[in-house]
Parts: structure tokens; C-alpha cells; sequence
């Protein structure tokens, strides 16, 4: 590869301190997300298992002689391991049998069933996930705000630009594939419908081998789509589906189908939090949905950037989506994860990223400059009731995160604002 081209990526600075301290990374991610183009960056030599140069040649030559894979001068990236799973196992070899950190950089697309491998690579193979691009990767945002020093309580006033609604929804419905940066506005969200095209017609079959129902998984894909960002229970896409297309599907296959759309790395999905707040009130358990990028939903849900100009509430719902994307992948930078809040109280939280050391910032998350103030009020009536209640332990900072606001500041009632079209990690 040329580096020269190589647009970085956030991720960068884990692989490189990854290849420092163990003997091999596993990137894992969606098709398309740029783990390829990423782990070329890094690496010294490379096999393609996924290539069908000589009908599957790399592939063959892997099942017929696995060591033959892994030589080559390291870091060495075998891309697309999971066609032939029982190369974790020949990678965990050898990297005990050399002792030495950096040797290889695997990357997947999907993960395979646990038949075949035998050791889960734990202390030797270090995995990390990749994402579609974050608007400041893309170049979508101006990074003039750290979400690290935020949840630090650190905002130096600032103003950052006029951002028209149309220029967020044109984010949203065109997505961070990297490929589709290159293209014009009307053609990058193809990009989105082919990939589940692929996905639905191949992935899913070569994953494990087993014929499935493509035209059910596909209406469950559009029963997420519907419910994006809402903690939708099984039950409730059940009778979605029914509602909307007249099909049955039970319960267990759509567990079965769930399973199937995160071992691809379509869906991820937004967990509960409750670990730190120590309050006696009891949490609700379920997790927000959540594509890994929001213009599958935008895809499947067939809304084009004008009939989403007209449907601000379905915009709403996948405005949150990306911002849920971009706060994810900017945490895991500096080793945060990021949750949703809801308890039996009524009481929610759209995004809450809990540091490293242990303590919490509640994040709304809303589109317009006018929902700034609600937003703001609900975040420190759930601080203070937190706060209020015996051992309870409140959120460090409190901030709202909008699209159309031209300003990053924090409020007399101290809750920041910050646009999403001004962050970075």
C-alpha cells in the first residue's frame, strides 16, 4: 500500500500499543469498516484467505498446511482468518513457541461458531473492535472538543460553525463506510443497501454453512431498523413483524437470528448501566439497538435524506445512532465504555460513558437547539435525586450533545452543549 493515502484512524494508536504487548491482535469489525486497509498499515507481510485468486488458493493453503500461512516477516496480517478458524489455534502456537510480542494482526468479518477452536487465545491474542468512520475521522467534524477532557470537566468555551439539518441527515443516511466518502451524496447510501445484500445472500451462509431463512432475516432487519435506538424486547419485534408485514416468527428463531447479525458485526448494541450509581433503585435491564452504522437503518427502513427532512422523529431516533457510534468509538481511545441509563422511576440517560476509574458522565442526546434546555433540566433532576438517595453516586459531568447548535459551552446551570459535528476523542 501507499501510506501516503492511508487516511488514519483512531483505532491506530490501540493497534500499535496492542503490537507492543502482545503476541498478536485480532481486529475485528463489519465488511468495509477498513480493518484490511488498517492492519496494511501496520503490518510487514500479509495473506489474504478471502482472496479467489486460483479458486481460493490462500484458503486451501491454509487448511492443507497452517504454518505455511504464518511465516512470513511479522507483524504478519492474515486477513479474513475465520475462513479457516483452526488458524487461531496455529497463530496461539506460535506465538508461545517464539515468545515475542508483534507477531501477527488477524482481521474478521464474522465469528465463527467455537467448534474448531480449542484455546481462546486469552494473554496471547488481544482483540479490538473497529467501526465504521466517526465524523471525525471522515472530516465531518471540526475535533475542536476532547470527549476525554469533557468527562474531565474540562470545555474551553468556543463557537463552531452553522451545521444546516440537511448536512446531518446527509451524515446519517450516507454512513462511515470509507468507501462512500469518495462518492457523490445520491450514490453513497448504494453502498449501504449492497452490503446488506452481501451480507443476507453470502455472509450469513458462509459463516457456519447453514441455510437460513433470508427472507425472515431480512424482516427482523427492518423490525430493528424501526426500533433503532429504543431497548425493543423480543416480544415487541415479534408483533412488529406481524404488524407490518402479516409474517409469523417465533421467539427462539429470532434469538437465533440476533445471534447470527452480531457474529457479523451488523448490530451493536447499547447495555445497561448500573454498576457504579449504588443506589437502591432498581434498573431495567434491557439494551438499546443499535446498527453499527445508522445508515443500515436508513437502508432498510428505505428513507431517503428528504423524506427524513420531513420525519423528525424517525431522525431523531437515528441522530441518536450516530452519536451512540461516534461516543463509542471515541471512549474505547481512552479505555471507556459507553452505556444508556433507565430505572423503574422513569428516570433515563441516552448515553452514559463510565471512565477507567470507575466514576460516570450522563449524556442526552438531542437534535435541536431548542430540546437543549429540557434536556439539561432532566439531566440534573436525575443528578440530584442520584445524589439524594442513601450511597447513591451521581454522574461527574453532565452534557448534552446536539446537531444544530453553532456553540460548544457550559451553561450557568453547569451542563455542557457540545454540537457532535465538533468532537474528537
Amino acid at each position: 500500500m501507499d501510506r501516503k493515502l492511508y487516511r488514519k484512524r483512531i483505532i491506530d494508536s490501540k493497534v500499535a500499543e496492542y503490537l507492543e504487548t502482545f503476541g498478536a491482535v485480532c481486529i475485528e469489525g463489519p465488511k468495509w469498516c477498513g480493518k484490511t486497509w488498517t492492519s496494511m498499515y501496520h503490518c510487514r507481510s500479509s495473506i489474504y484467505l478471502g482472496d479467489p485468486a486460483n479458486n481460493f488458493q490462500n484458503r486451501r493453503l491454509a487448511e492443507l498446511a497452517p504454518t505455511a500461512v504464518l511465516e512470513g516477516e511479522v507483524p504478519r496480517l492474515i486477513d479474513e482468518w475465520q475462513e479457516y478458524p483452526p488458524l487461531w489455534d496455529a497463530v496461539r502456537h506460535q506465538v508461545d513457541s517464539r515468545g515475542e510480542v508483534g507477531q501477527y494482526i488477524l482481521t474478521g468479518s464474522a465469528t465463527p461458531a467455537h467448534k474448531g477452536i480449542l484455546h481462546s487465545g486469552a494473554g496471547r491474542i488481544a482483540r479490538l473492535r473497529m467501526r465504521p468512520m466517526s465524523l471525525y475521522e471522515s472530516g465531518d467534524s471540526l475535533g475542536s472538543v476532547s470527549l476525554r477532557n469533557l468527562c474531565h470537566g474540562i470545555l474551553p468555551p468556543q463557537l463552531t460553525g452553522e451545521v444546516e439539518l440537511k448536512q446531518i441527515v446527509h451524515l446519517i443516511v450516507r454512513g462511515g463506510w470509507p468507501a462512500a466518502l469518495s462518492r457523490k451524496q445520491s450514490r453513497a447510501s448504494l453502498l449501504s443497501s449492497e452490503y446488506l445484500r452481501a451480507v443476507l445472500e453470502d455472509d450469513v451462509y458462509r459463516m457456519d454453512g447453514i441455510q437460513r431463512n433470508a427472507y425472515k432475516m431480512l424482516q427482523l432487519l427492518r423490525s430493528l431498523a424501526r426500533n433503532v435506538s429504543t431497548t425493543a424486547g423480543i416480544s415487541k419485534l415479534r408483533e412488529d413483524i406481524r404488524s407490518d408485514a402479516g409474517d409469523e416468527i417465533d421467539d427462539k428463531t429470532i434469538v437465533t437470528y440476533l445471534n447470527v447479525f452480531q457474529r457479523l458485526f451488523l448490530l451493536e448494541n447499547q447495555p445497561p448501566f448500573s454498576s457504579n450509581i449504588r443506589s437502591s433503585v432498581r434498573v431495567k435491564q434491557a439494551e438499546k439497538r443499535h446498527f453499527t452504522d445508522p445508515s443500515l437503518a436508513c437502508s432498510l427502513l428505505k428513507v431517503t435524506p428528504e423524506m427524513l427532512m420531513n420525519d423528525l422523529n424517525t431522525l431523531g431516533f437515528l441522530f441518536e445512532s450516530l452519536c451512540v457510534r461516534d461516543l463509542q468509538i471515541y471512549a474505547e481511545s481512552f479505555d471507556a465504555r459507553v452505556f444508556h441509563y433507565q430505572d423503574y422511576r422513569g428516570r433515563e440517560v441516552d448515553a452514559v460513558i463510565e471512565l477507567p476509574d470507575g466514576n460516570w458522565c450522563a449524556f442526552e442526546i438531542k437534535l435541536g437547539a431548542r430540546q437543549i434546555d429540557t434536556a439539561a433540566a432532566g439531566l440534573i433532576r436525575l443528578s440530584d435525586s442520584i445524589a439524594a438517595e442513601p450511597g447513591g453516586k451521581p454522574p461527574i459531568v453532565l452534557a448534552v450533545i446536539c446537531a444544530l447548535s453553532n456553540a460548544a459551552y457550559q451553561r450557568e446551570d453547569g451542563v455542557y452543549v457540545v454540537p457532535i459535528t465538533a468532537m474528537k476523542p
